[in-house]
């Protein structure tokens, strides 16, 4: 079956995201709808996933949302880019692991279009520019339907993340396209879309 690919250019809040992703999961399972690349941004969240723990809440003030993704906690803020994925597993190979690594391939080659060169890691999941993290990646896999997705740095305030310990790591280890002096173009979804695209048909 074809990949459908979404695009919103305006914010859509994260919960409402997710209510449209396990509805989407529920439509493939029945046979009704076709994998799913949707790219967007959200309004700043701060999201927990199920290996996350309180003690990586360094401002109490700040409110988590919970939910069902692989990792632990994370934000999403307007500047940076989200791909979610639903895809069906059960007519590709049942492999999370390859999953991932097309979805880390996607990010590195999406990056190395901005002369960035970067790395996913094996023991840290995402992807790396030298020592500091640029990208997340938290798949939810439910009855071999693999979806949430993965966030890139773009342009978004990479401060906020010292309210946290993103992913477990210390704030001062993340950092952004923007952080690295590196301008983007216009053209970012379609970069997005066709680099996702072409690794995603391939799982």
């Amino acid at each position: 079956m074809s990949i459908e690919i979404k695009i919103s250019n305006k914010l859509i809040p994260y919960n409402k995201a997710i209510n449209i992703m396990e509805k989407r999961v529920d439509d493939i399972k029945k046979g009704k709808k076709n994998d799913l690349i949707w790219i967007l941004e959200h309004p700043t969240v701060f999201t927990a996933g199920i290996r996350s723990n309180k003690n990586e809440i360094l401002d109490k003030k700040i409110k988590i949302i919970e939910t069902n993704r692989g990792g632990k906690i994370t934000l999403h803020s307007p500047g940076q880019k989200i791909i979610y994925f639903v895809f069906n597993l059960n007519n590709k190979k049942k492999d999370i692991r390859r999953f991932v690594t097309k979805i880390e391939d996607s990010i590195i080659e999406f990056l190395k279009i901005y002369k960035i060169q970067s790395k996913s890691d094996r023991n840290n999941i995402g992807v790396w520019v030298k020592k500091k993290k640029i990208a997340a990646i938290g798949i939810k896999i439910k009855s071999w339907i693999a979806y949430h997705g993965c966030s890139i740095n773009i342009k978004n305030d990479i401060s906020m993340y010292k309210k946290i310990l993103p992913c477990g790591l210390d704030g001062s280890m993340i950092t952004s396209m923007k952080d690295l002096d590196v301008k983007t173009s216009k053209n970012i979804n379609n970069n997005l879309k066709r680099v996702f695209l072409k690794n995603l048909s391939k799982v």
